[in-house]
Formats: C-alpha cells, sequence, structure tokens
C-alpha cells in the first residue's frame, strides 16, 4: 500500500506544480517540517530548510500576483515553461523516494505530468485574455492556484483520491473519444 500512495502523492503534487510550482514546493515543505505526516530523505530534505521555505514565499507571492495581469502572465507562462516541469520532477522523486522508485524514471514521469498540466494552462490563458479582455484572467489564476493547492493537499492526505479522480478522468475520456 505504501507503494501505492507514494505513487499517488507522486502524481497529485507533480501534476499541481504543472499549475503552480511553488504551491505543492511550500506545502511539502512546510507538512515535511511541522509535522511527521510525511519524512523527506535527502537530498529532498533540503526543502525544509527555513531559507529555502522563505524563498518558496518569495517566489509563491510573485507568481501570484505577476499571474494576474495579463501580457505579465503570458511572459510568466514562458518562464515558468522551465520552472514547473523541474518543481514536478522534484515532487515526484521526493515523493517516491523512499518506496525506491528509480530517480530517473521518477524524474521523468514528474517532468512529464508537470510539462503536459502546465502546456495545457499556458495554452488556454492567451484564449481567456483574448475573450475576456484581460478581465477574466485574476478569476482564472485564482481558481489555477486554488485548484493546485487542493490538489497539493489531496495528494499529501488522501492519496487514493487522487487515483480516484485519475481513473475518472481516464474513463470520462475514453467516453468522451469515442463520441
Amino acid at each position: 500500500m505504501d507503494i501505492l500512495t507514494s505513487l499517488l502523492t507522486a502524481f497529485g503534487l507533480s501534476s499541481a506544480s504543472g499549475l503552480n510550482a511553488y504551491i505543492p514546493l511550500l506545502t511539502v515543505a512546510l507538512v515535511a517540517r511541522f509535522t511527521d505526516w510525511i519524512k523527506l530523505n535527502p537530498p529532498f530534505d533540503i526543502l525544509t530548510n527555513e531559507w529555502v521555505i522563505v524563498a518558496l514565499l518569495v517566489l509563491l507571492t510573485i507568481e501570484v500576483i505577476v499571474d494576474k495581469i495579463p501580457a505579465a502572465d503570458t511572459l510568466n507562462d514562458v518562464i515558468q515553461t522551465f520552472v514547473r516541469p523541474a518543481a514536478g520532477a522534484i515532487l515526484f522523486a521526493a515523493s517516491t523516494n523512499a518506496i525506491h522508485l528509480h530517480p530517473v524514471l521518477a524524474v521523468i514521469l514528474g517532468l512529464v505530468l508537470a510539462f503536459g498540466v502546465h502546456s495545457v494552462k499556458a495554452t488556454a490563458r492567451p484564449v481567456v485574455t483574448a475573450s475576456t479582455g484581460g478581465v477574466g484572467n485574476a478569476f482564472v489564476s485564482v481558481g489555477e492556484d486554488l485548484v493546485s493547492a487542493g490538489i497539493s493537499i489531496t495528494a499529501l492526505a488522501l492519496p487514493l483520491l487522487i487515483g480516484i479522480v485519475l481513473i475518472a478522468l481516464v474513463v470520462g475520456w475514453v467516453f468522451w473519444r469515442r463520441r
């Protein structure tokens, strides 16, 4: 069961990082530092360092502000094309480190998941900007941040729920494709 929950946690956290890299990183850092809910093995335990947590808070603040501004959010998405997959790779590897999943496989899976979610977000955002004259950007961004936070917390607290959601998404996609 530990293997399954670690994998589901990794899938959830990596996917959440595709929306906002810093929310799942900060969530993991704070939970690992202040609770015994999760334990990060080296080298990932560096996330619990107070300077790393402060840096993540600063980066999250910048991301939250910039992502609400039309045009600036598009530039931010270009920059985040490199950051979000890297965060996904770190989170997947950190989550599966205890079950001894090969690190290269963990990094690749995290990169692919986070990049996939990021690609959808980065592609949809200019459409939101154009169709709402930029007014919808802040609302969509807040929604993305809330979803990222919700997935991050769920991945840590109820990883089996992440599995149920993944199965529902796959089944829904299969039915949609058959139509």
